[in-house]
């Protein structure tokens, strides 16, 4: 899979938020959109998972050569970001199939080993209402990088982590990654450190 970006940018009235990026993702890379907090990260990256038009240029996406259409890029990717919300009222079980009716686990994976993974398998019928942030984070986390689909989007990804959760994390990626498009919007190295390549956002400004 590539995402090709063509002089891409985005407005909120008058302001940009960031203008002329052309840049091109490949997949079996791993990404890192670095800047400080409010530059325009989750902006991007929300343009990128085409929730959000860019104000100016083009973003094209294929997979093996064949186009795809932005309307329908939500079927190849997955995304955790602090914005992003868990069905509150839902058992860890109940979020975790509701996920799964849309998505494929990624070879190796199924429920049971989802909960392994997690280590929550004593709180699966639990609400997520009652989890901890940090708990609600792994699940996020776990959702994003155990679906079979070619693009994942990471924001953020150790909010809410202390360390046991930070490595957790680390070594969920790494499990994970293999051959496919990840892309971590990050202002602390140890969110990105994995990633072969690095852009500042600062720098389209």
């Amino acid at each position: 899979m590539y995402i090709a970006l063509e002089d891409i940018g985005r407005r909120f009235n008058r302001e940009w938020v960031f203008r002329h990026i052309d840049y091109r993702f490949e997949a079996g890379q791993s990404y890192a959109v670095l800047g400080p907090n409010g530059s325009g990260k989750s902006t991007f990256l929300q343009v990128v998972a085409a929730s959000l038009i860019p104000s100016a240029g083009r973003v094209h996406y294929a997979d093996a050569e064949k186009k795809i259409d932005p309307e329908s890029i939500y079927q190849y990717l997955s995304l955790a970001a602090p914005y992003m919300e868990l069905i509150e009222e839902f058992t860890l079980a109940e979020q975790v199939r509701f996920h799964f009716a849309l998505k494929n686990y990624l070879s190796g994976f199924d429920e049971d080993a989802l909960m392994e993974l997690l280590g929550l398998r004593h709180a699966k019928d639990r609400q997520i209402r009652h989890f901890s942030s940090g708990m609600k984070q792994r699940v996020k986390l776990a959702l994003a990088c155990c679906s079979d689909v070619p693009l994942v989007l990471l924001d953020e990804p150790t909010s809410n982590l202390d360390q046991q959760g930070i490595d957790w994390y680390l070594n969920l990626v790494t499990e994970t990654r293999a051959a496919r498009l990840v892309i971590v919007c990050s202002n602390q190295e140890r969110e990105y450190g994995f990633c072969e390549n690095l852009i500042n956002i600062v720098d389209y400004k």
